[in-house]
């Protein structure tokens, strides 16, 4: 593919009940306002016929894949990402349809130990927008890991949370000094509409 190709796969991390619905007990604070940004997204991306991950989080329910930090809280208050649970699955609003890609990881990066690079490869896309939940875990280490593989990155801001404004202002300044395209949907909507 020509690397200057306007073709894009879309990556939506973590957008599950559990860490969405309001009263969650691992809800994180932003993510349920982002959705409409996400909704726009999803539908430009199906609109044009582009690839679009849906990437889940999730471990087992004994807590022996899950990060050595979380696994005391994960055993004795809240099993949050078990396949099989309401909370495991995608919020409705962003259900996936037919032909769209469901990637699992249990770590913050969606690259990490699971096929995603692959896939992306094999469908010959080079470039990436990652959106959902949140900016300072999954969602940067998603980011530094797209640049380190050499894709060409882009943030969609408000289709993207963070527990304060701060936290997420500090991570797109992050992002955008190593390169990354830090844009509304709106924006990339304007930016990527067929002519």
């Amino acid at each position: 593919m020509n690397k200057h190709s306007q073709r894009f796969g879309l990556i939506i991390v973590d957008m599950q009940n559990d860490f969405v619905l309001p009263g969650s007990p691992t809800a994180v604070g932003g993510a349920c306002a982002t959705l409409p940004g996400i909704v726009r997204a999803l539908e430009f991306f199906r609109e044009r016929k582009w690839p679009v991950f849906h990437v889940v989080r999730e471990y087992r329910e004994d807590g022996s894949d899950i990060e050595s930090f979380r696994y005391d809280s994960f055993m004795k208050q809240h099993k949050c990402g078990v396949p099989g649970t309401r909370g495991c699955e995608i919020v409705a609003e962003l259900t996936p349809q037919p032909g769209e890609y469901r990637i699992v990881k249990n770590r913050f990066s969606a690259f990490m130990l699971t096929e995603l690079d692959f896939m992306l490869r094999r469908l010959g896309i080079d470039r990436i927008a990652v959106c959902g939940t949140q900016y300072p875990n999954c969602i940067r280490t998603t980011v530094f890991d797209g640049v380190a593989y050499g894709y060409a990155v882009t943030v969609l801001t408000d289709a993207t949370s963070a527990r304060t404004p701060e936290i997420a202002a500090a991570n797109i300044t992050d992002m955008r000094n190593i390169d990354v395209e830090c844009i509304t949907v709106e924006e990339f909507v304007k930016a990527h509409a067929p002519r």
